[in-house]
């Protein structure tokens, strides 16, 4: 493996880039200076600040933010692989979203579907520790106030993007694999009372297009994409395009990795319908 160098490090750590955009934010536009020092500048570390901003987001009469930012310092601690998770998030909607072109700054700050799921990771680690009502409460604040619902027994890899959020839905035995892309509306549910593994599995490089219903514990492929509104009830072969009620195969991607593309468009002469 080659030397690191400041600008590979800066690349797989936002740390530093999100501090120099904070610096020249507050000088540009004083009247945001002060959530940018409590949010950023008055923060040691990514993680710290992951945590403050988590906490005010999510922040209610009962748990305030001092005390869900102590919260999620205990987590961040005792699992560092939650902010590495994170910062490979963040960097994932800085190459896959042009609104985030001009830097990291606003979806570290702003975008729910990042704040959702790296919230849910903290969910998820208290709930695989045995702190499922804590778990709980995490789901249902993200759920009332970003709109985003993962139930905290999910699991998602890194360099995940959920783009808008508003709508997704996941349920309690999904797998969501590394470099996956999902846009909004979509649901990774089951398809009725089953008990059990009953949810999808989202293989590696998946594109989920906004709207698409993924039901039952059926598998997505790696490097498949879902057309936006389809309803997918069967497996995806790897490399697949699927769309359509019930979603059925209209092409096979042109991309190697569909989620970094973020091209949504099928197949020449096919549609949803």
């Amino acid at each position: 493996m080659p030397p690191s160098t400041p600008a590979t490090e800066a690349a797989l750590d936002p740390w530093h880039s999100l501090l120099a955009e904070a610096e020249q934010t507050a000088a540009a536009e004083p009247l945001l200076g002060a959530l940018l020092h409590a949010m950023l500048l008055s923060r040691g570390s990514f993680a710290e600040a992951l945590g403050a901003v988590l906490a005010e987001r999510l922040a209610d009469p009962f748990l305030g933010a001092d005390r869900l930012a102590a919260l999620a310092g205990e987590v961040l601690a005792a699992e560092p692989g939650i902010a590495e998770a994170a910062r490979a998030d963040l960097r994932a909607i800085g190459t896959r979203d042009p609104a985030a072109a001009t830097g990291l700054l606003g979806p570290f700050l702003y975008y729910k579907g990042f704040h959702a799921l790296e919230a849910h990771r903290i969910a998820h680690w208290l709930w695989a520790g045995g702190r499922v009502a804590l778990a709980g409460f995490l789901q249902a604040r993200i759920a009332r106030v970003l709109a985003i619902d993962i139930h905290p027994a999910a699991r998602f890899g890194h360099g995940v993007f959920i783009d808008h959020g508003t709508g997704v839905v996941v349920g309690e035995t999904a797998v969501v694999g590394n470099d996956v892309s999902i846009l909004q509306g979509v649901t990774l549910g089951g398809t009725g009372k089953e008990t059990g593994d009953r949810h999808p599995k989202v293989r590696d490089g998946v594109l989920l297009g906004a709207g698409a219903k993924v039901l039952g514990n059926v598998v997505i492929g790696r490097g498949a994409k879902v057309g936006a509104g389809s309803v997918v009830l069967r497996d995806v072969p790897p490399c697949a395009t699927v769309a359509g009620v019930p979603a059925r195969i209209v092409g096979w991607c042109g991309e190697a990795v569909p989620a970094l593309a973020m091209n949504h468009a099928l197949p020449a002469g096919e549609d949803a319908s």
